[in-house]
């Protein structure tokens, strides 16, 4: 049997990583949220499943609105990585 090792690690952030963290999270809960609403949506109304890829297209378009333009101001991957937790 093979067995699974983990190690553990402090993190003492400075107060700007943890302005910069606490933007990222902030932001990947938004993106979750509103691609989860966006599959909802499209199950409801249309009755099929919206992908990943159909979802990341979706988030291009959310990040070029003038009321999401902050969406830009994080990196793009953490917002991904969010859709693919869908």
């Amino acid at each position: 049997m093979k067995q699974k090792k983990a190690y553990q690690y402090r993190f003492y952030p400075s107060d700007e990583q943890k302005r910069i963290l606490a933007q990222t999270f902030g932001c990947c809960r938004y993106v979750y949220n509103w691609a989860l609403r966006q599959r909802t949506d499209v199950y409801y109304q249309y009755g099929e499943r919206l992908s990943y890829e159909g979802t990341a297209q979706r988030l291009v378009t959310l990040k070029k609105q003038a009321e999401t333009v902050w969406l830009n101001e994080v990196s793009s991957v953490p917002l991904q990585q969010a859709l693919r937790h869908l």
